[in-house]
């Protein structure tokens, strides 16, 4: 937990560095200091559009998350009613563990598409279509809120988990005990029977995906934006001198 906090850290430094870069590649192609001013409609747009981009990140990849579990979840009770020795210890027939790591291998590969295809094109239709004080503000945004979103998305997932393991080391049998005393069978407290502890493997299992996936994939996010932005920044300049293609209709 504590590594996940110095990745996010730097991460936004790095994303920091690269969207400097990407000012300084301007200045020294348009030969003046181009100044990053929020006031400008366009750059306020594009820090809209930049704050933005985390949280639809983030929900698409705890999508694709969900969706890949539950086509694990098929394909192992396929198999459990395809062969019911499987649920049998130490039987000789064996599961089909080749098919599962397929399911796994083609969802990691194929869900991530998306994703990746919002990210690497969103500052190239911003800087084509917009110019490049767009870019400016879509940088911007994106790392501020890719940030906070990272923090929050690492520090809750963490904090669902640990509260489901605190919950099922019977920390809080006494708790449960009172509210619950149903689940008491002779003077022992059945954790796992509790709602409490169900609503806490709830809680886990969407915390999972966001101290997992969400919070560290946004630290691509931040940094891949700004290194595409400055790989194509003479590109952005070639249309209409970096004021995109809306400066036709302007």
């Amino acid at each position: 937990a504590i590594g996940k906090g110095f990745a996010i850290g730097s991460a936004c430094l790095v994303g920091l560095a690269l969207f400097g870069a990407f000012v300084t590649r301007l200045n020294a192609a348009t030969g003046k200091k181009a100044a990053v001013d929020l006031l400008e409609p366009l750059t306020f747009a594009g820090l809209l559009l930049g704050s933005m981009l985390p949280y639809w990140f983030s929900a698409m990849t705890m999508k694709s998350v969900g969706m890949a579990a539950n086509e694990m979840v098929i394909e192992i009770k396929r198999q459990f009613d395809a062969n019911p020795n499987l649920l049998i210890e130490n039987h000789p027939d064996r599961p089909d563990y080749d098919k599962c790591i397929s399911i796994s291998t083609n969802a990691s590969l194929k869900e991530m598409i998306a994703p990746g295809a919002l990210v690497l094109l969103s500052p190239i239709v911003c800087g084509v279509v917009f110019g490049t004080r767009c870019v400016t503000g879509l940088l911007a945004g994106g790392i501020a809120s890719g940030v906070q979103m990272a923090i929050s998305a690492s520090n809750t997932g963490g904090a669902w988990d640990n509260a489901k393991k605190y919950i099922g080391n019977g920390k809080m049998n006494d708790l449960i005990a009172q509210l619950e005393p149903d689940v008491v069978v002779g003077g022992e407290v059945k954790v796992k029977k509790s709602q409490i502890y169900k609503a806490a493997v709830t809680g886990d299992t969407v915390g999972d995906p966001l101290k997992d996936t969400s919070g560290p994939a946004l630290n691509i996010l931040m940094k891949l934006m700004a290194i595409i932005s400055v790989v194509f920044a003479d590109f952005f300049l070639s249309i209409n001198g970096g004021g995109g293609l809306i400066a036709n209709y302007m």
